[in-house]
């Protein structure tokens, strides 16, 4: 069943805090690399999360805000503020809760970088190469901004799932990428 890569099992676990954490420990049994919870579940929820994963193991990271929603989604929903003051006050709980990281728009890891510092993981979804189209995604950045604006993992899904040849695609996104590694 190994095949020599590590496993980001993108459940976005988000129920009550008893519920979460028997996922989050099934996961972590099953050797899982990282797994992800819901920010918005709440302090206790992200607290059980965490008390059954011992830090250094699987990492636990939580989603902050979709990348896909904006503004608007937000009314809908009726969460106060914009999307970044909501994002910086989900990290800032997930932090509080011991987590590894979170997941962010790319467009608001410089900002978190800088408050939550170098160890705080960044994990940033919404990756669209420069010619690609934004599809359902909203905050969105090319790899290159990721990577200055300090995200540690980049997610990267239908501009290689869905490309007519994703080993070209994945063959000049990596070459992009070691490009803004170099250094200058």
């Amino acid at each position: 069943m190994h095949k020599g890569f590590d496993i980001f099992l993108d459940l976005k676990f988000h129920d009550i805090p008893n519920t979460v954490a028997n996922a989050c420990k099934a996961a972590a049994n099953l050797g899982i690399w990282m797994i992800n919870v819901h920010a918005l579940g709440g302090r206790k929820m992200l607290m059980a999360a965490r008390e059954v994963i011992p830090q250094g193991s699987t990492k636990l990271i939580a989603v902050t805000l979709l990348t896909s929603m904006d503004q608007n989604d937000l009314a809908d929903i009726g969460l106060q503020g914009t999307p970044d003051q909501i994002v910086e006050r989900l990290a800032r709980l997930a932090q509080d809760c011991a987590l590894d990281g979170v997941v962010c728009s790319a467009l608001e890891a410089a900002s978190l970088r800088q408050q939550l510092g170098k160890d705080f993981c960044l994990v940033t979804p919404g990756i669209r190469p420069a010619d690609n189209q934004s599809d359902d995604q909203k905050r969105i950045t090319t790899p290159q901004q990721a990577i200055r604006n300090g995200a540690d993992y980049l997610v990267i899904g239908r501009p290689v799932t869905q490309a007519k040849d994703p080993l070209m695609v994945l063959r000049q996104l990596n070459q992009t990428i070691d490009n803004c590694l170099e250094p200058a």
